[in-house]
């Protein structure tokens, strides 16, 4: 499974060192939450392009950069992100009118295109996109509530999507990546790995105070492997 920093955790005044630190324990995949105000439940606004093109600029082009738009506008300003050198871009299914044309218009630039459900709602509202989206994001917490636990009741739903991208595979279909989000740590990394997960963002079990990010990182394979 793949270990993804969420560098929302980070200290900002340290970011160029954090991104730094990430590489060189082994971490080939940044994800990155944008929030505008508006979308999310704290109504938190986070960084926006000019940050992301930084980053992008920092870590280099080896390193993949995703980036989950918790955003009203994802269909009116997805441009500016692919601009900034991200590989993927995450849309919340709930806040997009027209899926199949933003996966398309990702797509003709040659950007990979991700969505992402709520905890509250069906995997059914992406179902029918399936085949053409190279990743789908699984929400474990709501999305910009802090302090939140790890809902294990997203099992049904990660188990449902692995058996769909199976299938679809199987048909010859896109190799779609299933990836979840929200209280990943050590402890529960292996049960969602074991539900079928390929991708799973990590923040405070990633960054934090208690040891470096190779450490944490260490602990995690650890975990895993065990």
């Amino acid at each position: 499974m793949i270990i993804t920093p969420s560098i929302l955790t980070a200290d900002f005044c340290e970011l160029g060192q954090t991104m730094d630190e990430a590489i060189e324990a082994g971490i080939d995949w940044i994800h990155l939450d944008v929030m505008d105000g508006n979308w999310v439940v704290n109504r938190t606004i986070t960084f926006g392009p000019a940050l992301i093109r930084s980053i992008r600029e920092r870590v280099g082009p080896d390193i993949f950069v995703d980036c989950h738009l918790m955003v009203t506008n994802a269909e009116e300003n997805w441009n500016q992100y692919v601009d900034a050198g991200v590989d993927l871009v995450i849309f919340h299914i709930e806040a997009v009118k027209d899926p199949v044309s933003l996966i398309d218009k990702l797509h003709s630039r040659g950007c990979q295109a991700g969505a992402v459900l709520n905890p509250a709602t069906p995997a059914s509202a992406i179902l029918p996109y399936l085949p053409n989206l190279d990743l789908v994001l699984i929400m474990s917490v709501v999305p910009g509530k802090g302090g939140q636990s790890f809902m294990a009741e997203m099992e049904e739903k990660a188990r449902t999507f692995r058996s769909a991208i199976d299938s679809q595979i199987d048909s010859g279909g896109l190799a779609t990546k299933l990836m979840i989000d929200g209280g990943i740590k050590a402890h529960n990394a292996a049960q969602v790995a074991e539900w079928g997960i390929e991708v799973a963002v990590v923040g405070s079990g990633l960054i934090n105070d208690k040891g470096s990010i190779a450490e944490n990182l260490a602990e995690i394979h650890d975990a895993l492997s065990a």
